[in-house]
């Protein structure tokens, strides 16, 4: 990667830059979960949360988090998965506060499609990447999230 310094700015073009690629690269993997959602009239959203809830049910505050999803958004997708009738939304037995989200049975088919189409797109990768190159790549990915977990990138001088 090369650094071209003027005026004791760093200047990068933006394919030197790691979040291009990152967001070049997450940009073609939401794309193409979504094209192949829409086949089905969902969304990657959707199939994502199907997958992330639990067939006992998922408590609606463990969702979010679970799914890395701010509050106010978790809240519309599941208003949307619920008027599509994916999920239903029931309080649990052992505690009355607690609201469970399970799915339907449209939700279950829907979350066995999405499924599907995860372990397809694993296995092309896996195909083409070697396995050393996915476990770095994935250790990479680790270490970047608890940089960012830190949430003081801004505050620190390099």
């Amino acid at each position: 990667m090369e650094f071209f310094k003027l005026e004791n700015y760093l200047i990068l073009k933006p394919e030197e830059t790691i979040d291009f690629h990152l967001r070049w690269t997450w940009a073609k993997v939401a794309k193409m979960y979504n094209t192949e959602a829409a086949k089905f009239g969902g969304s990657m959203a959707i199939g994502f949360a199907l997958l992330n809830i639990d067939k006992e049910g998922t408590p609606s505050t463990k969702l979010g988090p679970k799914m890395g999803m701010e509050p106010t958004s978790l809240t519309r997708l599941l208003k949307t998965m619920e008027t599509e009738k994916l999920i239903l939304k029931k309080t649990s037995d052992s505690d009355k506060r607690i609201v469970l989200i399970t799915l339907t049975d449209k939700g279950k088919k829907l979350r066995d499609k999405s499924r599907s189409r995860v372990i397809t797109f694993n296995q092309l990768v896996q195909a083409e990447i070697s396995k050393q190159e996915l476990e770095s790549f994935i250790m990479v990915m680790k270490k970047l999230n608890l940089i960012l977990e830190e949430n003081h990138i801004f505050d620190k001088t390099i």
